[in-house]
């Protein structure tokens, strides 16, 4: 369960909504993903990507820095 409480499981979340064709069922999810603070997890999981993706860009831009010799 570690791997799942790393990140937001987006393809298995989607599933379960799919499957939940009625009340019980989409009470049973909504209780799901507060027990497993879905939300909170795809927020970090998303700011993550967000300070990846500024690191590469500043990478980019910097470009290789030579080091004194």
């Amino acid at each position: 369960m570690s791997k799942m409480e790393a990140s937001y499981d987006y393809h298995r979340y989607r599933k379960l909504l799919a499957e939940a064709v009625d009340e019980a069922k989409r009470l049973a999810l909504i209780d799901q993903l507060i027990q497993e603070k879905a939300r909170d997890r795809l927020e970090a999981q998303r700011t993550s990507d967000r300070v990846a993706m500024t690191a590469v860009t500043v990478a980019r831009i910097l470009g290789p820095i030579e080091r004194p010799r």
